[in-house]
């Protein structure tokens, strides 16, 4: 290969080449067992993009779908985790209820604390100027779905796959399932 093309595709990946515009497409489809899945994209080439989500979805046993067949299934909240050892149910439903938070649920040693797509940066401002600590890794605006799928077996490991794949994809930014899985069933699928 030439090392003009080398240098040009290097230069346009970095974005110092007028030109290359980004945008933001979101895919829809259906995995196996009926599982709704959305994925989020930043690509400079949609004419690549799609042919590479349509051949994952049709290679592990799922369909591609129409703009809004499955995003319905979906609704945009902000979602922060705490840690239960930095601060206490009550003190926290003081402050994150007072800021514009949905609801407080505790799961195992964690809180998770929902918020609507608008008050979330501030319930986590709050939650910072109150010195409670916001597991940063754990904290931004999520797709919910409405109601799930559960799968075991064969389908679960084959939609698990599927995800993998579709989060490995290079211009996928986030993947959303309304999947189910039990915890002994996933350990046995990563096994």
């Amino acid at each position: 290969m030439p090392a003009d093309n080398i240098k040009r595709a290097i230069q346009k990946g970095t974005g110092e080449l007028p030109g290359v515009s980004y945008e933001e497409v979101t895919y829809e489809g259906y995995g196996p067992g009926g599982v709704a899945i959305l994925i989020e994209t930043l690509t400079d080439n949609r004419m690549r993009t799609t042919p590479e989500i349509r051949h994952l979805f049709s290679k592990h046993n799922g369909n591609m779908g129409e703009p809004n067949s499955v995003a319905w299934m979906f609704h945009k909240r902000g979602r922060l985790t705490i840690s239960a050892d930095s601060t206490t149910e009550e003190t926290l439903l003081e402050i994150a209820l007072e800021a514009g938070a949905e609801d407080i649920e505790q799961i195992e040693e964690h809180f998770e604390v929902s918020t609507p797509p608008e008050a979330f940066h501030t319930v986590q401002e709050a939650l910072e100027a109150a010195e409670v600590e916001v597991e940063v890794s754990e904290a931004g605006l999520v797709m919910e779905p409405q109601n799930t799928v559960t799968l075991e077996g064969q389908k679960a490991a084959q939609c698990l796959r599927l995800l993998d794949l579709l989060e490995d994809q290079d211009d996928a930014q986030n993947v959303w399932a309304n999947l189910e899985v039990d915890a002994d069933e996933l350990e046995s699928s990563t096994a």
